[in-house]
């Protein structure tokens, strides 16, 4: 029975110290998959859905390059994008429009990087015969002067507004440059994002909304009366200058930034990272 016995006990003392071992290399980080280590270096970044399609592609190709990597990505416009960064709620800010004075006063060490170009485009339903239309039609139909179609050489149809709610770059980029800082129409439905605008207008005969380039699939894009010349929104139109309607497009950080936020950006900026930009159809940086 001795004999039997003792064998168990060694045995039985070889798994608790096995057991004890285990758990302290857990504890010590020693063992482990590689996901523990990607989860060590990670960024979150928030803010304008207009920046966001690019920021995504970005991301997508930095953490497939460095796999410690981790950022994460979410939109609610520039405005959310300029609080967070400003208080500290995320690493990196998106923006389509530029600081507001009482934001600069609010948050002064905010660091603002130029990423890329963009433009607004103005979009209908596929069904809507009208294909292009002046600055002051455009500014004439988001503030009421115009409610239907056949008032700017469409057909009978009731105009359905759609706009970027009170947090958004887009809708301030377009309050200023279309609007002239003039009142919108109460009847204007208002969306969080440039997807939910692309969303409503893609299934609505009679509306029309403003939109960042990467949110032109499923609608029509109009083109733009300049000067008696009806100008396309093309790369090439924005680049050059004949496409109007055209701005900067940024990342914020509290102060210059570290570690992986340095990282991620110097990317975006690279020659990969600007082919990046150019791929998901906004305007490179000009080298």
């Amino acid at each position: 029975m001795n004999g039997v016995r003792f064998p168990a006990k060694r045995a039985v003392a070889r798994g608790a110290f096995a057991g004890i071992l285990v758990l302290f290399l857990l504890a010590a980080g020693c063992i482990g998959n590689e996901g523990s280590a990607a989860a060590s270096r990670h960024i979150a970044v928030t803010g304008s859905t207009t920046v966001l399609p690019i920021a995504e592609s970005e991301r997508e190709a930095f953490e497939a390059k460095f796999s410690d990597a981790d950022i994460k990505i979410s939109g609610g416009g520039s405005s959310v994008g300029i609080k967070a960064v400003g208080e500290g709620t995320a690493d990196i800010g998106m923006s389509s429009r530029d600081l507001k004075p009482e934001e600069v006063a609010l948050y002064p060490d905010i660091v603002r990087h130029e990423i890329a170009r963009d433009a607004i485009i103005l979009i209908v339903n596929q069904q809507n015969p009208v294909d292009h239309l002046t600055l002051d039609q455009i500014r004439g139909i988001f503030n009421g002067t115009y409610a239907n179609w056949n008032q700017v050489g469409g057909s009978d149809l009731p105009i359905v507004v759609v706009g970027r709610d009170s947090a958004s770059g887009t809708r301030e980029y377009f309050w200023e440059s279309v609007m002239k800082k003039g009142n919108f129409t109460s009847r204007q439905e208002e969306f969080n994002s440039n997807g939910g605008i692309q969303q409503k207008v893609s299934r609505t005969p009679g509306a029309i909304g403003y939109v960042g380039l990467g949110y032109t699939s499923g609608v029509k894009a109009l083109h733009l009366q300049v000067d008696g010349t009806s100008v396309e929104p093309t790369l090439e139109t924005i680049r050059d200058g004949r496409y109007p309607l055209s701005r900067p497009l940024f990342l914020l950080t509290k102060g210059q930034p570290g570690g992986l936020a340095k990282e991620y950006i110097d990317f975006i900026l690279s020659d990969e990272g600007q082919e990046i930009v150019a791929r998901a159809e906004y305007i490179p940086l000009p080298s």
